[in-house]
């Protein structure tokens, strides 16, 4: 086992820790929305399993594994050791500190502040300290990614990067333009005001902030799950990526538009005004087409594959596809689930249409498709994949593997659709008693939210099947030699020199560039108002 594989089991073993208890913890949400009568039901317990769940799964979960899978890329790639491997383990540990920080302050009940931490919720300063560590962490990450890329570019300076790494870079100026926003709203904001240095915060300046983040983080969970679309999905289907350029086109075209869209997320917010809201709205939509590209050119690579196996047909190719492969399986039906959840951010995008669905049910139907499944399900099968290709262990339990995707997926068919018609009917979200303490209104909800909680029973199955496996793997899978990491080759060889997609410097510029047009001037213009701090409020 190499230095660099070390290293990422490491990641990968915390991020499917962190997944364990977020899962738990989605359990007792989603029985406890169901009203059912449990023992430990209770509005603090509901809380903490809210703030749990979103923290674990949404930050820790989604981070360490792209963290693992980055320095994956790096050694099969490039063909090189990660360029600063002290910097590299610095980071992990410090991110695992912040991990642990935060995750012992939720789950003590010192830090309800939901999975968004918006004041004037407050909570404990350790809260805030370990999430800025997990960040710190992250930039760590982050500079040994750009290190090695740079090593590598000074021994070829004319060929284009390899496009798994191409993608990877592109998640890295994605992460560092976006973690801005959260690092000055933790550092400047909520940490001084947690610690009582400040008794007051400004909560519309955090969410501006937050949100500056929040929407771009959405990208830097999808960007590596697009890398594995492209880069491993064409190889395990026997067949060959439909366009390597394409597919650079729409990592640079995230780079991009990624982070000037967050006050589509505040349109009911006041201090943001509409004509701002309305440009974010356009470059919202505008982020829409790389994955309309993106599901285009995976298909169409699919097709080849299932006709290099003989399909002939419209549509039998889709019967030749190796469904049994719980990576493949897992990424197609992934696929399925983000067309539906990518219909909803455009709901979400729309001013009107948004003031509709605004805090209810709907949106967390709405990112349960996105990153509870593009996101989650593509990077469970990818653990299948990576697991054994790094510990040289066979992977055991496997028909629980094979099973464990078509869980998730009914399991998420029954849990956000119901969530998305109950939030159409005008049900709130992140509310403890869906009865509403026996509404008329509310007893029209009633039977979707069992419906709710049946798919909530079917994912916390799915997740156990998971966590078996990967369990068993690694305690007592039996030793292998570890296959090669292969990529998926292009049906047109790339083009030979180093093309304008690689001209990584010219891209971030012009994102920057976009930024400040987005941000700049609603920044300044709150920061002149007559502003109206909080106290914080702890609710448990």
């Amino acid at each position: 086992m190499t230095r660099s594989d070390r290293l990422s089991l490491a990641h990968l073993w915390v991020a499917i820790a962190a997944f364990g208890v977020a899962s738990a913890m989605a359990l007792m949400q989603a029985l406890s929305r169901a009203s059912l009568d449990l023992p430990w039901r209770s509005a603090k317990m509901y809380y903490l399993s809210v703030t749990a769940h979103g923290v674990l799964m949404a930050l820790v979960f989604t981070t360490f594994f792209i963290m693992a899978f980055g320095y994956v890329v790096v050694s099969r790639t490039l063909d090189q050791e990660p360029t600063g491997l002290k910097l590299a383990w610095a980071g992990f540990w410090i991110a695992l500190v912040g991990t642990l920080m935060a995750a012992v302050t939720v789950l003590s009940g010192r830090a309800t502040v939901l999975y968004t931490f918006y004041p004037p919720l407050q909570a404990h300063p350790a809260f805030y300290i370990g999430l800025t560590l997990v960040i710190v962490g992250s930039w760590c990450w982050s500079v040994v990614m750009l290190l090695s890329y740079r090593t590598w570019r000074g021994t070829r300076p004319d060929r284009p990067a390899p496009l798994p790494m191409h993608g990877m870079i592109a998640t890295v100026i994605v992460w560092l333009i976006a973690t801005i926003g959260v690092a000055a709203e933790v550092l400047f904001q909520l940490i001084p005001w947690s610690l009582g240095w400040s008794k007051t915060v400004d909560p519309v300046l955090a969410r501006m902030l937050f949100w500056y983040f929040g929407h771009p983080l959405v990208y830097f969970w999808l960007l590596p799950a697009y890398v594995l679309w492209y880069t491993v999905l064409p190889k395990v289907v026997g067949g060959k990526l439909f366009s390597d350029p394409l597919a650079r086109l729409v990592f640079v075209m995230f780079i991009l538009f990624s982070t000037p869209v967050g006050f589509h997320h505040q349109f009911m917010d006041p201090g943001v005004s509409a004509g701002w809201k309305l440009l974010h709205t356009f470059l919202t939509f505008a982020i829409l087409f790389p994955s309309f590209i993106t599901a285009f050119t995976v298909t169409a690579s699919m097709e080849v594959g299932g006709r290099a196996k003989g399909a002939t047909g419209l549509l039998d190719w889709i019967g030749k596809l190796p469904w049994r492969d719980p990576l493949f399986s897992s990424v197609a039906l992934s696929m399925i689930l983000f067309a539906v959840g990518g219909i909803g951010g455009a709901i979400n995008a729309s001013f009107g249409m948004n003031a509709v669905v605004h805090n209810t049910a709907f949106i967390q139907g709405h990112f349960h498709l996105t990153v509870g499944s593009a996101v989650a399900l593509t990077f469970m099968g990818a653990a299948y994949w990576l697991l054994p290709r790094l510990s040289g262990r066979e992977l055991e339990l496997p028909l629980l593997a094979r099973v464990q995707p078509y869980l998730w997926f009914v399991g998420m068919v029954l849990f956000s659709f119901s969530n998305h018609l109950t939030g159409l009917m005008g049900m709130p979200r992140r509310i403890y008693d869906a009865s509403y303490g026996g509404s008329t209104v509310a007893a029209a909800w009633r039977g979707l939210t069992g419906l709710s909680a049946i798919g909530g029973v079917f994912l916390f199955a799915s997740a156990a099947f998971f966590m078996l496996v990967m369990l068993g793997t690694g305690l007592a899978g039996k030793r292998i030699t570890p296959q090669r990491v292969e990529w998926a080759e292009p049906l047109q060889p790339a083009a030979p020199g180093r093309g304008w997609f690689d001209r990584y410097w010219v891209w971030t510029a012009v994102a920057v560039v976009l930024v400040l047009i987005a941000y700049a001037y609603p920044l300044w213009m709150h920061l002149q108002m007559t502003r109206y701090g909080s106290p914080g409020f702890k609710p448990y």
